[in-house]
């Protein structure tokens, strides 16, 4: 697949053709435009003192999974053709989580250890809690962190959508509804696949009021940066390691069609594509979601069963953007030499370029163990392979 006068694209260009599965000069590169294709703060700060580079203005973007925002001089260093929508917080301080680490997080994130060193961070009643020794927090999702109500947020994004729409030639993807203001889930997990045999009616109902929530979002979003943004995300998780986590069939009764109102209103309505973050074994759901109108399939987790990226493309390449699968995140990223992880990234490059869409991403977020040098081994090689 060959631009057609070999003409070199900017960033946004080349994201806007791969995601509309359209000639483009080489693949583009993600890392970090996302809550699943970003890179764990513990890493990235390993990553920055391989490199030579300042370590000590670290922001923490997602307070959950302790993921860091990747800099321009990484994204320069690295060729990547994304950036995250994601305005600094409003009012900040450092926090130290143990040995040289130091990151910004928002002034009202205030962890506190008890009597196990365990971190805990309370909002009313809701906990969040980092063991003693692990790298990220599990418990609730709490709060926007002072950013303000819907309506104030909302404009927050939209100036920064404008922002890097006019001063930089990056992509980007409005990833809000990590932070409680953007669009769909329509599958809820176990206890909501159980309740699709318990109590189909409910399930029906919930799901038409999100979808109508969904839509009612998508318009102030649209109205307030449409023109700015090239991607929305919809999140659900459908698979575990071997298999989806419900009948697929349940899944095509309850939960696809309000992904197609949903995609069809923001198809018909603006010129954004939908990117779904759908983690496991997901292959019996792929054509639902492309008949849903899904744009972009995003981790693309071929460590899972019947994932296999030849089939994938085979199947599917002409009719969604993989998003990801170009590193094994589990069995290769963390554990392998870098020449072992080079090899893997150029493998599956060369499988996924044959797609008519793909943009290159490993398979969700850079852990926190993960060596730099493996990083560094894994994006050289994604450029090096990355040109048609």
């Amino acid at each position: 697949m060959n631009t057609s006068n070999k003409e070199t694209l900017t960033s946004r260009q080349r994201v806007i053709r791969a995601i509309n599965r359209e000639p483009v000069d080489r693949v583009p590169i993600d890392l970090g435009s996302h809550m699943s294709t970003g890179i764990s703060a513990f890493a990235y700060r390993r990553l920055r003192k391989y490199l030579g580079l300042l370590t000590n203005n670290i922001w923490i973007t997602d307070l959950v999974q302790v993921l860091a925002y990747v800099d321009e001089d990484i994204r320069t260093r690295f060729h990547v053709d994304c950036i995250l929508l994601e305005p600094p917080w409003p009012q900040k301080r450092y926090w130290s989580p143990g040995g040289d680490f130091r990151f910004v997080v928002p002034d009202i994130f205030r962890p506190e250890h008890d009597e196990s060193e365990n971190w805990l961070v309370r909002q009313g009643n809701k906990l969040m809690r980092m063991p003693a020794g692990a790298y990220f927090f599990d418990g609730d999702w709490l709060s926007d962190w002072g950013r303000g109500s819907e309506v104030e947020r909302i404009r927050l994004y939209a100036r920064l959508a404008e922002r890097i729409y006019k001063e930089t030639p990056y992509a980007t993807n409005f990833v809000g509804y990590s932070r409680g203001i953007g669009h769909g889930n329509f599958f809820e997990g176990l206890e909501q696949a159980v309740q699709m045999i318990t109590d189909p009616e409910e399930v029906l109902a919930e799901n038409e009021r999100k979808c109508r929530a969904a839509i009612a979002r998508f318009e102030q979003v649209n109205r307030a940066m449409g023109r700015y943004i090239q991607l929305v995300t919809v999140g659900d998780d459908m698979g575990g390691q071997n298999g989806p986590l419900c009948n697929p069939e349940h899944i095509k009764c309850f939960c696809i069609p309000f992904y197609k109102r949903f995609c069809s209103f923001v198809h018909d309505n603006s010129e954004i594509k939908v990117f779904m973050h759908n983690c496991g074994a997901i292959r019996p759901i792929i054509p639902m979601l492309v008949d849903a109108g899904i744009d972009v399939l995003n981790p693309v987790q071929i460590s899972a069963s019947d994932m296999d990226p030849t089939s994938l493309v085979a199947e599917f390449g002409d009719r969604i953007t993989f998003w990801g699968g170009g590193c094994d995140t589990q069995g290769v990223l963390e554990s392998q030499s870098p020449q072992e992880v080079a090899e893997n990234v150029r493998g599956l490059v060369r499988i996924f370029k044959r797609a008519a869409g793909f943009v290159f991403n490993q398979i969700h977020n850079i852990q926190a163990n993960v060596p730099p040098e493996n990083v560094v081994a894994m994006l050289d090689a994604a450029y090096e392979e990355s040109f048609y």
